[in-house]
């Protein structure tokens, strides 16, 4: 049986919340706008360039995301010592590379631990706890909250346009 990216159910922004709340709403809304583009495709359509000469696609964002997420959560802000996912020192664009449709399923549910994992780092810790960026920065898990949003925001207009492109759908 081929495995096929669910269907799945956004929930309403806050209109009038407090800054964290109205912060992880979201969050919220642009991962699932994401996985509502991934809805009904089977790992090689996925996997599939929706737009040649670009060898970008939608299962790349799945992966990119998944290795972002993890990296600005939990790598950097909250200092865990878990490996990158997908990145090689022989690949730095990993994430996007060597994509195999048969592990779809399990890169998509990759990306769906690493947001639970990051959320629980997150859900706790005050807005303003700040860390050290590689480049020497000081941040914090607002710069972090702001940053994912517009990192998926941007994706999404690719994950629009690689969907449409892949079998007319639009929308979502």
């Amino acid at each position: 049986m081929t495995w096929t990216a669910p269907r799945i159910e956004r929930r309403d922004i806050p209109a009038a919340a407090g800054e964290r709340a109205m912060l992880q709403g979201w969050l919220d809304f642009h991962r699932a706008t994401l996985l509502a583009k991934c809805a009904g495709l089977t790992g090689e359509e996925l996997a599939r360039a929706g737009s040649p000469p670009s060898t970008l696609t939608l299962l790349g964002l799945v992966r990119h995301l998944a290795y972002v997420e993890r990296w600005w959560f939990r790598q950097r802000f909250a200092g865990e010592g878990v490996d990158g996912l997908y990145f090689t020192k022989e690949d730095p664009d990993a994430d996007f590379n060597a994509l195999d449709p048969a592990r779809a399923e399990a890169d998509y549910a990759a990306l769906i631990a690493e947001i639970a994992a990051c959320d629980a780092v997150a859900a706790d810790r005050d807005l303003d706890a700040t860390f050290t960026a590689t480049d020497g920065r000081t941040l914090n898990l607002r710069w972090v909250y702001v940053h994912m949003i517009e990192e998926y925001a941007r994706h999404n207009g690719h994950a629009d346009l690689l969907r449409e492109a892949l079998d007319g759908e639009t929308g979502a």
